[in-house]
């Protein structure tokens, strides 16, 4: 908890290019207008972080065409610091999402062919001042492919060194992985490496061979001391494990366009709220806000709320579910 205090973030993953139907409930296939914007999960808790007045840095590889470069500036765009990103030649693509505004039958269309990001290295994580941040941030999407497995935990390592939290976004998306066995066995050697770890009912399930054993796996995982588990139920809330304890937390009903972008938003709001000093259970309600704020507006980094957006929310949304 000190180091996510400290409010100095070092984030490892992908940043990306999103591309969304508009208006509001068009689908992409009959759209003739897409906004351009950041994507990404880590990118996008980057960007959430900065709005809510954290610093984050985020640590990847960028491809050296006009897409690297719209990334780069979207993210400086944001506040987000880019010099621990190095831009790699050759046939190396950025990530693209193109999805909707629109809550049924919502569509959303990742483009990952030889993607850049997992181009990172090992030299590439020990060039990082780790003494320059406070906590590190990892989304699992890291751990699907090496070279940037390997780096990756390299800089679980350094962090360590470093006496920095490492806190772990499990982030599980199937088409990244060469199988499900490889991502269940690697993203359970990452768990236990993290000092937070937060993940969804299905992702904790995967983890432990089956949905109805994810809350159990969470539960194992928060045995270790000190450690905190946010377990994510969707529309059900979340259970925050924590040293014996389970805190149990609603969540704020709005009328959804879309559900992309709801994880990192949380995770931005809870460790934003962690370091503005709310307890622990505040600042998980405080991340589930963000969460409704970003399901409810297109795109995911422009829907990123800021402190003053995040608050006039809460305001008008006093009461979370049960």
């Amino acid at each position: 908890m000190d180091g996510i205090k400290g409010n100095r973030f070092a984030v490892l993953g992908r940043a990306g290019m999103d591309l969304y139907a508009d208006p509001v409930g068009v689908k992409s296939e009959d759209a003739d207008t897409f906004h351009a914007d950041l994507g990404g999960s880590s990118a996008n808790i980057c960007a959430g972080l900065v709005k809510l007045g954290s610093q984050a840095a985020l640590v990847t590889s960028v491809s050296d065409d006009a897409i690297g470069r719209f990334c780069v500036n979207r993210l400086r765009h944001y506040g987000v610091d880019t010099s621990h990103i190095r831009v790699v030649g050759g046939e190396y693509r950025m990530s693209l999402a193109v999805y909707e505004s629109r809550a049924e039958d919502f569509q959303n269309v990742i483009y990952r062919n030889g993607a850049v990001d997992f181009q990172v290295t090992e030299e590439d994580m020990d060039r990082v001042d780790y003494d320059a941040f406070t906590a590190l941030i990892s989304a699992g999407t890291v751990f699907a492919a090496e070279p940037s497995r390997s780096a990756t935990f390299r800089a679980f390592d350094n962090a360590r060194k470093a006496e920095l939290p490492v806190i772990f976004d499990i982030d599980y998306r199937p088409y990244s992985w060469p199988s499900a066995q490889v991502a269940a066995d690697v993203l359970s050697r990452a768990g236990d490496a993290c000092d937070l770890i937060v993940g969804n009912d299905e992702e904790f399930g995967f983890m432990a061979g089956g949905i109805e054993k994810g809350f159990a796996k969470a539960r194992e995982l928060a045995e270790k001391p000190g450690r905190i588990v946010i377990y994510k139920m969707g529309e059900k809330g979340a259970i925050t494990l924590t040293d014996g304890q389970e805190i149990h937390t609603g969540i704020y009903p709005v009328t959804a366009v879309k559900p992309n972008g709801a994880g990192d938003s949380f995770m931005a709001g809870l460790l934003a709220s962690v370091a503005a000093g709310h307890s622990l259970k505040d600042a998980v309600m405080r991340g589930s806000a963000c969460a409704s704020i970003v399901v409810s507006q297109p795109g995911c980094a422009p829907a990123m709320p800021t402190t003053s957006e995040l608050d006039a929310f809460l305001t008008d949304h006093p009461s979370p579910t049960p």
